[in-house]
């Protein structure tokens, strides 16, 4: 049986773990709503893939936006905020994923303030019922009551430094990161985002079980991966649908 998309949480209950197991689909004026939600390796291409992907469905896109509706609302310094979310700041939190944010924390951390209120506007983006891709942010966690169909992106080191690489390139010389600078982002990067996956899902990052495609972008040309998944995309959701 479908069920109306539940009303909008309060602070507390973002991470709550009956949303996290709930799996029924969201229904919108009697069609469902689709969402696609991208986790990805850094590096890897995920963030254009998901530009072009929500481009060919005419899906609305979201990835940085978030970050610039968190800034504007709570007149925070978007840099700061960059930073402070690229840390994720989980290892203050005393917690494993069997456990929940419906409890009020004692002495909550700068850091989970953040997370929490960028996890009420990605919320509040699936609760405005329209057809989506969201980027990163375990947003394929936070929303499962929504069924997004949630890709994985991953790509070989090699692809992920040579991405990165080109664009440094777009930077001043000055200003551009050595090839060691950029595998020890890439390296903390892939730990900060591990230890948050196995928090919230007791499942690391690289276990594909929680997706509904993993795909390898190892030297693909983004603009046609792009077109072939919005067509897998449209024949995930008729599926669903019937």
């Amino acid at each position: 049986m479908l069920r109306e998309t539940a009303p909008m949480a309060s602070m507390g209950d973002f991470f709550r773990i009956n949303c996290i197991l709930c799996t029924a689909p969201a229904v919108r004026k009697g069609f469902y709503m689709r969402i696609i939600t991208i986790s990805r390796q850094f590096g890897s291409g995920g963030r254009e893939l998901g530009e072009r992907l929500a481009r060919a469905l005419g899906f609305d896109y979201y990835d940085k936006e978030i970050i610039q509706m968190l800034t504007e609302r709570h007149d925070l310094d978007e840099e700061f905020v960059r930073e402070v979310l690229s840390r994720h700041g989980w290892d203050q939190v005393q917690l494993n994923y069997r456990t929940t944010f419906s409890q009020p924390l004692v002495n909550p951390t700068f850091h989970t303030s953040v997370l929490r209120r960028q996890s009420q506007i990605i919320r509040e983006i699936a609760e405005a019922g329209h057809d989506c891709v969201i980027v990163g942010r375990d947003a394929d966690v936070l929303l499962q009551e929504y069924a997004p169909f949630r890709l994985q992106i991953c790509a070989d080191m090699e692809s992920r430094l040579a991405r990165c690489m080109k664009y440094e390139e777009r930077k001043e010389p000055s200003e551009r990161l050595s090839e060691r600078a950029i595998l020890r982002n890439i390296r903390r990067i892939d730990k900060n985002r591990m230890r948050t996956r196995e928090i919230l899902t007791g499942r690391s990052l690289g276990d594909s079980s929680g997706f509904d495609l993993s795909v390898n972008a190892s030297g693909r040309d983004l603009k046609k991966l792009a077109a072939a998944l919005a067509d897998f995309s449209i024949h995930w959701f008729e599926d669903r649908t019937e």
